[in-house]
């Protein structure tokens, strides 16, 4: 997919004020071919060195990814400490981390960046000490070698598949109580931590930042006809994601690929929104959910850019405001008619004084029916497949039957 690089270099530069950086100059070049040493020509090393030493900067960021040695030569080129945009991810991801989980899946995207720029000749860390491109593993000790980050690496993929067995089975215990599972998924700083305080009342942090969540939120939200479903808020996407934050993430991800519903919640006033769309679609392939059942929502249409695309206007979308609370009547419908739509119809007979199964009927999918004879209640409901066969076994002598 194609970005347009002025475009790119500004969410380079929001990257950089993120992770409390002062951006004081930027520089472009076009090159035919990559220079396997320097990654830019030598003419363009100079320019920036002049311009970093004009400024004082302390830091050059490159937007493309460096290999370890074109790190080590610009540094020595440059005299300063440079990054590139992996880097500058993983340091925000380490500084807003709040969770145990979260701290082990970016220390381990860490290091595993971390492990191939480990040489006797690496004294990044050991001449810098610290601050952005730092942060996390190695800090605290600068003599770090190969064998000791992996086995930090191994002992933290041990702990997060006790980590992933754990969330297994809290969504094995969620199934008992089989509440439709929608994750909000989208491009960094889209809104949807807005728009789950808008529908659930949550309380997710809220801030105009890239990545201000990390942490998944799961809430429950009863839609208009009274299903409840549960609503998962989870970490942004952006062009360029590291691989290695992909992969460390991949069980917080689980909740996506596990969910009945994604909401992939789009800021259209961004002008660059179409490209933001596929590159969330490109990571919701790389973690094995692009086949999952999608509503596309059109956030901040109150505040759309000149030049902005239109949202389009299309039966699996929505376009809404999660800041003023437009569209969100329609928004609901949405979720509850695509829901609903795989809901199997059934009949069953509740014992006389089981009142908590038609609670429990009502909670989790649509009663639509109700008959009361001889102190006992038949029922006829709209419910998941999974509840409908849950009813099967708790129900054998009145079992529910499709209709």
């Amino acid at each position: 997919m194609l970005v347009p690089v002025g475009e790119s270099v500004r969410e380079l530069a929001r990257l950089a004020d993120t992770a409390g950086l002062e951006v004081v100059g930027e520089a472009v070049q076009t090159v035919r071919r990559i220079n396997a040493a320097l990654f830019i020509g030598h003419g363009k090393v100079e320019e920036v060195r002049g311009r970093a030493e004009d400024a004082r900067a302390d830091v050059v960021i490159f937007d493309e990814p460096l290999s370890p040695a074109q790190q080590r030569n610009l540094e020595r080129e440059l005299n300063r400490k440079v990054i590139d945009r992996s880097a500058l991810i993983l340091d925000i991801f380490a500084q807003r981390a709040r969770s145990l989980e979260g701290k082990m899946q970016v220390e381990l995207a860490q290091l595993q960046y971390l492990l191939p720029r480990l040489t006797r000749q690496w004294t990044h860390l050991s001449r810098l000490g610290g601050g952005v491109g730092t942060r996390g593993p190695g800090e605290t000790q600068l003599e770090v070698d190969r064998r000791r980050v992996r086995t930090r690496i191994g002992q933290l993929h041990r702990r997060l598949r006790d980590v992933e067995r754990t969330r297994g089975l809290h969504r094995h215990e969620r199934a008992t109580v089989p509440f439709p599972t929608v994750a909000l998924v989208g491009y960094t700083n889209s809104g949807k931590s807005t728009l789950m305080n808008r529908l659930t009342q949550a309380g997710v942090l809220v801030e105009d930042r890239l990545f201000a969540t990390l942490d998944p939120t799961v809430r429950r939200l009863r839609l208009p006809e009274g299903l409840t479903v549960l609503l998962a808020d989870t970490v942004g996407f952006i062009h360029k994601l590291p691989h290695q934050l992909v992969e460390a993430f991949k069980s917080t991800l689980e909740e996506v690929r596990a969910a009945d519903l994604l909401l992939h919640v789009v800021d259209v006033s961004q002008s660059t929104w179409p490209e933001q769309v596929q590159v969330v679609d490109s990571v919701l392939e790389e973690i094995g959910a692009g086949d999952r059942s999608t509503i596309h929502v059109f956030n901040k249409a109150d505040v759309l850019a000149d030049g902005a695309p239109p949202p389009p206007t299309t039966a699996d979308a929505v376009t809404i405001s999660a800041r003023t609370g437009k569209g969100m009547g329609p928004l609901l419908v949405a979720i509850e008619t695509r829901l609903t739509a795989g809901l199997e119809r059934v009949r069953c007979a509740l014992p006389s004084g089981r009142g908590d199964l038609l609670a429990w009927l009502r909670r989790v999918g649509r009663v639509i029916e109700e008959y009361y004879h001889d102190g006992a209640v038949t029922v006829t409901a709209l419910v998941p497949p999974k509840v409908a066969g849950q009813l099967r076994k708790r129900l054998p002598e009145t079992a529910a039957r499709p209709c």
